[in-house]
């Protein structure tokens, strides 16, 4: 093979078909090609070595190339790849679900294993929808959620996804979902306090439970912190005042936690040691494998279990699953990922090294062209303008085609420099690996600081604009 590399580029252009794919662009990319990692950094085609920002897609917890991986997922492998579930059962999804129940807060006592983080909503939101039917109740269906929420690809996901430019080639059930405004304080009035935005914000719910009826909700669904919507972090007290909300009208609270588990705050997870809500149900994904294979869960309160099951089952079946519910293979990759977080005391580490990530990137806004940074743990954002042209009035379809190809300069520049980062639009989001150390905090952002500058100057030199 003389061009290993053009192959590539080749099959990659004219047979994968990749999600999110930007369709003008088809046969045209010339994509980054990662051919290894080792620790938190990736390896292009060029050898070039990369620091891994975003952790993968914000799953990459415990660092590529750990051996222990391997040989826990070859050993399960070897033993037993496949157990129908349906039917059977076996000893990875069994200690897997025990261990979760053990770690989860509150009466989250049930597990339902499921492929990842799209399918662990869609079995959450469809619990709501069995459950309110079993107690008589099928009016109880409409699901509230946010603007700028991203709660995957699936149907009934992508339903209660509140990013309108993942969906706007798509159909989705209108009737079911009913979103609220962003809960992003940088985008409140000019003069509004903080305390006035959360009271704002909070009352929004309460309002929207009341225009719909109590008896027509069956569940609110939040990410604790809106992850692919640009990192963003709610007021203090709006995520607990939201699940008093929804207790005191007979509403369902589904955490989202399928970026904010096993971790990437501190904790296992976020509800309750960092918002302090106990949810009904909690969906997980993503760091609970650390990405080896794909694996996601859906864990629902004992109290609600216990009403539709036994003598108040009324004779019904759950009758929902997938194929590879509780596949024993990805089972045993999170039970080693886990088994190596407690060892290795990484919710510690991340809990003591999250003050110098969030104070080093609070530092960009002294650059002119950062609007914005956010973040909590080991996830944050920094978010780039051009003010000038917000200002100007310049129609919002060539503000994002804009806004998306600044995104991208910085990405490039990060690259060169030695950063991976994942742009969205104008955003910078990261969620590196838990095991990056404080030096590597402060190379990562030193990069992209140099990036931001390069990006700044380059656009004063072609707009003919003072920013700094």
């Amino acid at each position: 093979m003389s061009d290993p590399i053009g192959q590539i580029h080749e099959h990659d252009n004219q047979a994968w078909f990749h999600p999110w794919e930007y369709l003008p662009d088809v046969g045209h990319n010339q994509r980054s090609i990662i051919q290894r990692a080792e620790g938190i950094h990736v390896f292009d085609e060029h050898g070039q070595r990369l620091i891994d920002g975003p952790g993968g897609m914000w799953c990459m917890q415990i660092g590529y190339g750990r051996k222990e991986m391997a040989e826990a997922i070859a050993e399960q492998a070897l033993r037993m790849p496949y157990m129908n579930p349906f039917s059977l059962t076996s000893e990875a999804p069994t200690r897997l679900a025990a261990k979760l129940a053990e770690l989860a807060p509150g009466d989250l006592k049930r597990v339902f294993l499921t492929t990842g983080g799209s399918t662990a909503v869609d079995t959450a939101l469809r619990f709501v929808h069995f459950y309110n039917n079993l107690k008589g109740r099928p009016g109880k269906k409409h699901i509230i959620s946010r603007e700028h929420a991203y709660h995957g690809s699936t149907y009934l996901g992508a339903t209660v996804t509140g990013k309108d430019r993942d969906r706007n080639w798509f159909d989705i059930n209108t009737g079911l979902s009913h979103f609220l405004p962003s809960v992003n304080p940088a985008g409140r009035p000019a003069g509004m306090s903080l305390q006035a935005f959360c009271d704002a914000r909070v009352a929004d719910l309460e309002n929207k439970i009341l225009e719909l009826g109590a008896d027509k909700v069956g569940a609110f669904i939040a990410e604790p912190i809106q992850a692919s919507g640009g990192v963003i972090v709610p007021p203090e007290g709006y995520l607990k005042r939201c699940w008093e909300i929804c207790r005191r009208h007979d509403v369902l609270f589904i955490a989202d936690e399928v970026v904010t588990g096993f971790g990437r705050l501190g904790h296992w997870f976020a509800s309750e040691a960092v918002f302090g809500i106990q949810p009904d149900l909690i969906t997980c994904a993503k760091g609970l494998t650390s990405g080896y294979l794909p694996l996601g869960a859906m864990l629902l309160s004992e109290r609600l279990f216990q009403e539709v099951s036994g003598s108040n089952a009324n004779g019904a079946s759950f009758g929902h699953g997938f194929t590879y519910s509780g596949h024993p293979v990805c089972c045993a990759a999170a039970l080693k990922s886990i088994e190596i977080i407690e060892r290795e005391q990484l919710l510690q580490h991340v809990r003591a090294l999250s003050p110098h990530f969030l104070e080093r990137l609070h530092a960009l806004r002294e650059i002119p062209l950062v609007f914005d940074t956010r973040g909590m743990g080991l996830v944050g954002c920094v978010e780039c303008r051009v003010r000038p042209l917000v200002e100007s009035g310049m129609d919002g379809s060539e503000l994002y085609a804009f806004e998306t190809e600044l995104g991208m300069r910085i990405d490039r520049h990060c690259h060169e420099l030695g950063l991976m980062v994942r742009p969205l639009t104008n955003l910078c989001v990261f969620s590196p690996p838990l095991v990056i150390q404080r030096d590597e905090v402060d190379q990562m952002l030193d990069i992209l600081h140099e990036a931001i500058l390069r990006t700044q100057r380059e656009l004063e030199l072609e707009l003919g604009l003072k920013l700094s």
